[in-house]
């Protein structure tokens, strides 16, 4: 099975388009889905397979921001396996991020800091195209969360496109 991930445009009927304003950084990455899940659903089966590289690149990030004064933030499959995606509620706790807002089209996930603010959309089109587009909205704070950001922003665009593609080829074979 070939997976096509493509760069692509926040989509504008999204919650998260309207926190682009002022964004220090964005960016989105779509591609069809071949189930009829849920947003929710999609985003677990994305974070089951995270590939074992990204983990190692987490593990080296939360030592070294520790030291830093920045939270340890785990792993981004750090979920509830047995919980189901239907019981997510506004509030709780997915892996490294919080819910700000679910539904069956969309959920947004949030991670905040002093130095910046991370928010994460997965949407579905409301069409028949069952077109998916992952999106990142950053807010940074101050000169650290730049910095920050100068050093993460080359892996996050390897890291969300490999993961995407990964998820969708275990679920196909």
């Amino acid at each position: 099975m070939k997976v096509v991930v493509q760069p692509s445009n926040i989509p504008a009927q999204s919650q998260i388009f309207t926190q682009l304003k002022g964004a220090y950084y964005s960016d989105a990455y779509s591609y069809t889905e071949q189930s009829t899940s849920t947003a929710m659903q999609i985003w677990l089966a994305q974070v089951a397979t995270i590939p074992n590289w990204v983990n190692l690149l987490m593990a080296t990030r939360n030592s070294i921001v520790s030291r830093l004064g920045l939270k340890h933030l785990g792993h981004i499959g750090d979920v509830d396996k047995s919980k189901a995606a239907s019981d997510y509620q506004v509030g709780d706790s997915v892996g490294i991020f919080s819910i700000k807002a679910i539904s069956e089209q969309e959920v947004i996930l949030i991670d905040s800091d002093k130095h910046l603010d991370v928010q994460i959309s997965i949407f579905q089109a409301a069409d028949d195209s069952r077109l998916v587009t992952i999106s990142s909205v950053v807010h940074v704070h101050n000169f650290f969360g730049k910095f920050y950001m100068t050093a993460i922003t080359p892996l996050h665009k390897l890291i969300v496109p490999a993961t995407i593609k990964r998820a969708l080829l275990s679920r196909s074979s």
